[in-house]
């Protein structure tokens, strides 16, 4: 089996001791890392490719735990506005107007850029057209959990989108039968609940009770902005969280994105279930609020770090997500010391595989896992010097230190030229498809003129 070996590197593990290894290597045979350290020459194959990583760091890829592959050609759609009118007024009259073609490109250039920003797994938080997603992250080379934007209820849906409880589920199982545990394993199926204004009390129990069935998770976004939490009290009787809490959903295969207004109670709910957590700090920001999320590393709670889609944060770059994790929470709390870079970091990785079940086999680089790593190099003025390196990846760093990236044992991108497909031919695909999407949703943005005399 092909080995490759990285060689003379600083490696962050990320293992269960957090070791790093100065002038270390990484075994690679086949998808699986075989050793990481310092690697004995009997270990290795005389045809090994062999990588001198000597000034760069090695440490796994990042872990995207909340993204819209779909949205990609739609940013910039929706800037400055409140998030039911991002919704209903902008994001579903795009997405409803999209076809097959448009949803590939779309997922491809939106892959794209997770791979230079350093990212080798994505959580999908629901599309429509998931074959079309599913095909994308299979040809560009990324790990994947995809999910259905899946809705059966609720104010302004699209025509097209208007299904009932039961074609809503049995959608979702097909789709699970043609994609989990797909692409040499790299591409697993999850449940979609979109959210609580869309999503019936039926519908929510019965995905609860088939993805327990199949074995998988659940993704959806909850407690986002306070007319949900209005809402699901007038509506429910309850608050988003209590009230799924009644209908059986919070357990430990509940993958919840934002989570920004939660009670005490809830949050120990949260904590009691093991429910997992994705922090989009820069959507949030943007639309949603400022989530706790010290309150709920405190607690014990599995948090990651996601992206959200384009129309959401503009930026699919999990460096910068990272960067303003660590910044965010310092200035709500007035605490310096709160989320510091070492948790940060654990968030993208470990923490991350353990909110998509998958920490078995991705999160760290160590002996068994798959080979998903990526190669920073630090020598840019805008990271330089480095006296601390870990605070140095999430302080100062920026997708362009991301010089390589590898998933499954398959280089996806060497020296920032992405190897899979062929970027320059997506950029060109994407910007045409995007501006015929936009024209058929009926979006109309406001143009912004500079006035020179």
């Amino acid at each position: 089996m092909k080995q490759t070996l990285l060689k003379n590197g600083y490696i962050i593990s990320m293992n269960a001791n957090r070791e790093v290894f100065v002038h270390g290597d990484v075994l690679i045979e086949g998808n699986t890392i075989k050793a990481v350290g310092h690697v004995t020459k009997d270990s290795i194959h005389a045809d090994a490719d062999v990588v001198d990583v000597t000034g760069k760091m090695v440490m796994p890829g990042l872990i995207n735990t909340h993204v819209h592959l779909s949205q990609q050609l739609g940013r910039g759609i929706a800037d400055d506005v409140d998030l039911l009118t991002w919704l209903r007024k902008r994001i579903w009259p795009y997405e409803s107007s999209m076809t097959e073609e448009e949803a590939y490109i779309s997922a491809l250039a939106c892959s794209i850029e997770l791979i230079k920003s350093g990212v080798t797994t994505l959580a999908e938080a629901g599309g429509h057209h998931v074959d079309a997603l599913g095909k994308a992250v299979k040809e560009v080379g990324l790990r994947a959990i995809l999910s259905r934007s899946t809705m059966d209820m609720g104010e302004g849906l699209p025509l097209n989108w208007q299904e009932t409880t039961n074609e809503a589920l049995k959608k979702q199982e097909t789709l699970i039968e043609k994609w989990h545990h797909t692409s040499d394993e790299r591409i697993k199926m999850w449940f979609g609940l979109r959210t609580i204004f869309n999503c019936s009390d039926d519908l929510i129990r019965q995905t609860k009770q088939l993805a327990d069935q199949y074995g998988v998770g659940i993704h959806m976004h909850a407690a986002e902005i306070m007319d949900e939490i209005r809402y699901t009290k007038e509506q429910r009787g309850a608050s988003t969280i209590e009230h799924l809490h009644k209908l059986g959903l919070l357990d430990e295969n509940l993958l919840t994105a934002h989570m920004v207004w939660l009670t005490d109670r809830e949050m120990d709910l949260v904590m009691l279930h093991n429910v997992k957590v994705s922090h989009n700090p820069g959507a949030a920001m943007k639309v949603l609020g400022f989530a706790r999320i010290p309150e709920m590393l405190e607690k014990g709670i599995d948090v990651s770090i996601g992206t959200d889609g384009a129309p959401a944060n503009n930026r699919m770059d999990m460096m910068d997500e990272m960067y303003v994790t660590s910044l965010l929470h310092k200035g709500r709390t007035l605490d310096t010391t709160t989320v510091p870079a070492e948790q940060v970091l654990e968030m993208a990785t470990v923490k991350a595989a353990k909110c998509l079940l998958w920490d078995r086999e991705i999160g760290s680089l160590e002996q068994g896992k798959r080979a998903d790593l990526i190669i920073i190099n630090p020598k840019q003025i805008g990271s330089f010097p480095m006296h601390d390196p870990i605070a140095n990846i999430v302080y100062s760093m920026h997708a362009s230190n991301v010089e390589s990236s590898m998933c499954n044992g398959q280089w996806l991108m060497k020296d920032r030229n992405i190897l899979t497909v062929n970027e320059n031919e997506i950029i060109e695909t994407a910007q045409q498809l995007a501006e015929g999407v936009v024209k058929r949703a009926g979006i109309h943005l406001k143009e912004r003129f500079l006035h020179v005399r």
